[in-house]
C-alpha cells in the first residue's frame, strides 16, 4: 500500500450529505466576511478559502468574484431595515 495523502476539504458536520454545494457557498461567503472583519492577514480566514477552492467549481467562483466586484453579490450585504411582514406582532396594538 502506497502513502498517498488526498488534499481535499475535511468533513464539516454542518454539511453531512454528499452534495457539497451549500458547503462550497458557505465557505466562500465566510471567507470574504472573515477578511472584511479581520483582514487578509488573519490566518484562520485561509481555512475558508482552502475549502471553497477545493469544493467550488471555478466558474462559480469567477461568477461570484465578478458579482462582488460589481457590488451585486447579495450574501455579503446586511439588510439594515427589515421589511414588515404580514402577521408579525410588533406589540403596537391598542
Amino acid at each position: 500500500m502506497s502513502n498517498f495523502e488526498l488534499k481535499t476539504a475535511g468533513f464539516d458536520a454542518r454539511f453531512p450529505n454528499q452534495n457539497q454545494t451549500k458547503n462550497c457557498w458557505q465557505n466562500y461567503v465566510d471567507y470574504f466576511k472573515c477578511v472584511a472583519n479581520k483582514g487578509e492577514d488573519y490566518a484562520p480566514c485561509t481555512q475558508f478559502k482552502k475549502v471553497y477552492t477545493s469544493l467550488c467549481p471555478i466558474k462559480w467562483v469567477e461568477t461570484w468574484d465578478e458579482q462582488r466586484d460589481e457590488g451585486k453579490f447579495p450574501a455579503l450585504y446586511t439588510v439594515k431595515n427589515k421589511p414588515h411582514h404580514a402577521g408579525e406582532d410588533h406589540g403596537d396594538h391598542h
